[in-house]
């Protein structure tokens, strides 16, 4: 009777003790859409990502990266992740001009040296804007494309003169806007499909990032090369809202964790070092020219591009935002990051 009694006593307490411990995580499967090739360094750093979300969410939280454009164009990045055709997506304001006017301060020409310090400046700044701008969405991170290049099929590009007459890509609409402000002709047209329009001639010309020229195999079609630091591209990864909502207080807290600056250097920086290491390679390729321009001549792309910081200023005032205070902050956290230009 004794041993039955302790038996029944231990049961009861191993009832209690499971009615006391917390309840385990629902799983949660995420799908990450982006539109880069599996060999780019940011497929890499995003599934290094989920690998940390899993350890961190007890195994609950999964993540399945999606390359290449699988689950929809890179023109429609945030919408991909505002709709939930994915649950995580990375978005380039820039492919939708006037879409996300106040983020496109971060691709002003001539306003990031560092891509690396600019990542975290750039991320800790727009955290007190992506609410509001990108209401729709869950703004997990924000990082940088290090600078890109003018780089042609038909004449060398050296000076802003050069632009007029010329079919262009632009890699954002702020350089669109440069490009317009300086006679050429803008194509668009999305990383993926660079290429295709540069050996149509339907373009002549390009700005791009180094590694990423060779990786879409823009250096068989371009010929011509300005090592002129031009502008750096603004990325978000975005998130859709009700995904996020759904998920346990525990799990949105994981979210939250690696949705902050450190983690956006840590999935940029592998992108800025990728991009980097890419012009001694296109400058030892047989029949290319890389032509490094003087300091006056980057003083006439100084003056020629500073137009669009007024139109920027118009653009972003229309939306409701405070310009002024906008590009100030900008600037103290770039001067913060030792990023500023």
């Amino acid at each position: 009777m004794r041993t039955i009694g302790i038996a029944a006593g231990v049961a009861a307490l191993t009832l209690v003790s499971l009615s006391r411990a917390p309840a385990q995580d629902a799983p949660v499967q995420l799908r990450l859409a982006h539109f880069v090739p599996p060999a780019h360094a940011l497929h890499g750093s995003f599934e290094a990502w989920g690998a940390a979300l899993k350890a961190a969410s007890g195994g609950t939280i999964t993540l399945t990266v999606f390359p290449s454009e699988q689950l929809g164009k890179a023109f429609d990045g945030y919408d991909l992740a505002r709709d939930g055709v994915a649950d995580l997506s990375l978005a380039n304001p820039g492919y939708q001009p006037g879409r996300f006017p106040l983020s496109a301060a971060a691709e002003l020409p001539f306003t990031v040296s560092d891509g690396k310090r600019g990542n975290a400046a750039v991320d800790a700044w727009y955290r007190n804007y992506a609410a509001r701008e990108m209401k729709d969405v869950y703004v997990c991170v924000s990082f940088l494309r290090t600078n890109a290049y003018f780089q042609s099929t038909t004449k060398p590009i050296v000076v802003p003169a050069d632009i007029k007459g010329m079919r262009i890509r632009p890699s954002d609409g702020t350089i669109a806007s440069l490009v317009t402000l300086l006679g050429g002709t803008n194509v668009q047209a999305s990383a993926p499909a660079s290429r295709d329009v540069l050996e149509r001639g339907v373009a002549d010309a390009t700005v791009f990032p180094w590694g990423s020229t060779l990786l879409f195999g823009i250096d068989k079609v371009v010929k011509y090369h300005l090592d002129m630091p031009t502008e750096m591209g603004f990325f978000v990864l975005a998130m859709n809202k009700g995904k996020y909502e759904r998920m346990s207080a525990n799990q949105r807290k994981v979210m939250d964790n690696h949705c902050n600056t450190e983690w956006a250097n840590k999935i940029a920086d592998p992108w800025t070092d990728f991009e980097e290491a890419g012009l001694d390679k296109i400058a030892a390729q047989p029949g290319h020219v890389v032509t490094k321009p003087t300091a006056a001549q980057v003083d006439l792309w100084r003056a020629a591009a500073k137009p669009l910081v007024e139109q920027w200023a118009k653009d972003a005032a229309k939306a409701g935002f405070d310009t002024a205070k906008a590009l100030e902050e900008l600037n103290a956290s770039l001067v913060k990051y030792n990023a500023k230009l």
